[in-house]
């Protein structure tokens, strides 16, 4: 197909988590990459109760750490209705079990079984996408910001932080 280039390689991480990891790979690091302002965007109205109830835990948590910007909010927008469709289809696993009965009578596997491990892989990919998992946390290496440090990436790659 001309023009069709696949994905190679692994996916880059963004300039702020290398550099908050230490960039270990010592690579050179994007100085061009846009560095949107750390806010909490609004929450997407379509969204479950539950998906808003964990908006409104994380959005606060992730702003204050300069990882949540207006841009994100279609991600933070999946992360959030997968958490909410994880935490149905759990409660339906405790009502009803993992093992129900098929329409002829045989046990079978619960749909809501096949429902709650879809999501709690699309919230895996999200969390580190966020860097809201202990293995992607741990890699980095968040310093105490100020609310009102802005610049606070560009003072790191200059070595004055």
């Amino acid at each position: 197909m001309a023009g069709y280039r696949g994905r190679q390689g692994r996916k880059p991480r963004p300039t702020k988590l290398k550099v908050l990891e230490g960039n270990p790979g010592k690579r050179r690091l994007n100085e061009k990459e846009p560095d949107p302002l750390p806010a909490i965007p609004s929450c997407p109205d379509h969204l479950s109760p539950e998906a808003k109830k964990e908006w409104e835990r994380v959005a606060p948590l992730l702003e204050k750490l300069h990882l949540l910007t207006h841009i994100d909010r279609g991600a933070l927008a999946l992360y959030c209705q997968a958490w909410a469709r994880w935490v149905e289809a759990e409660e339906a696993l405790r009502t009803y079990g993992v093992m129900v009965k098929s329409p002829n009578g045989f046990p079978m596997q619960s749909p809501y079984l096949a429902v709650a491990n879809r999501a709690m892989e699309q919230m895996r990919a999200l969390l580190t996408e966020f860097g809201m998992s202990p293995s992607s946390r741990s890699r980095v290496s968040a310093l105490p910001l100020q609310d009102d440090d802005h610049d606070w990436l560009e003072r790191m790659l200059q070595g004055k932080d």
